[in-house]
């Protein structure tokens, strides 16, 4: 390939990165305000929380872009730029399998955590962050980098819309070399090392936090 044709691959590996943290983000947030409320003892609240979760984990995030890219500006009268679609879509979509990540951590720590903050007056507030987080946290982030390797995968679905995303450059290059087998081989391979680079971060995240759990 050309220096010209390289330099559209890696502006959409640039593209595709920018898009990755936005909607990992927004995802991050949505995961631990919904996974939390589904602990909350308000029933209202744990209905909206839940309600959420399910129909955002059964919506295809392929239909989820497509509405909210075409959908959208029909129905309300205003367009999104392909990047913010994407990463409401995305971050919305994965946020909602985030919450069960979040929700299940949450659950699982030694109920007498909890009511040593009881006994010791603290608001659930309190209780959350410096007493559940604490110790859910670290045990989320092997469910988290799993779902970190999905989303990234799950950013080549924004190519429908006419952003310049890695799977995008990489189709136009394909189109002017007529290469396929070579082109896609080069992509595999981009996907690859940028999930391999995120699984190693988030496995150092992991222990240190249990480090810091285990002080």
């Amino acid at each position: 390939m050309t220096a010209g044709l390289w330099k559209i691959i890696l502006q959409g590996v640039g593209v595709t990165l920018q898009l990755l943290v936005y909607s990992a983000l927004l995802a991050a947030v949505m995961s631990f305000a919904a996974g939390a409320a589904r602990t909350h003892r308000s029933r209202l609240v744990r209905f909206v929380a839940g309600l959420y979760t399910e129909v955002f984990r059964g919506i295809s995030a392929l239909v989820m872009i497509f509405w909210v890219f075409f959908v959208l500006p029909v129905a309300f009268g205003w367009q999104l730029v392909p990047m913010w679609a994407g990463t409401l879509a995305l971050g919305l979509t994965y946020g909602a399998y985030g919450a069960e990540i979040v929700r299940g951590a949450l659950v699982a720590v030694d109920p007498a955590q909890r009511e040593g903050g009881i006994a010791l007056g603290f608001t659930p507030w309190q209780r959350l962050r410096l007493i559940l987080l604490p110790q859910a946290v670290p045990e989320m982030i092997p469910s988290f980098s799993n779902l970190l390797i999905e989303l990234l995968k799950g950013t080549a679905l924004v190519s429908i819309t006419g952003m310049g995303d890695l799977a995008f450059s990489g189709n136009l290059v394909r189109l002017a070399l007529q290469q396929s087998a070579q082109i896609y081989a080069y992509l595999l391979l981009i996907y690859f090392v940028i999930a391999f680079l995120l699984t190693r971060g988030m496995r150092g995240l992991e222990r240190r936090l249990k480090a810091e759990v285990a002080r």
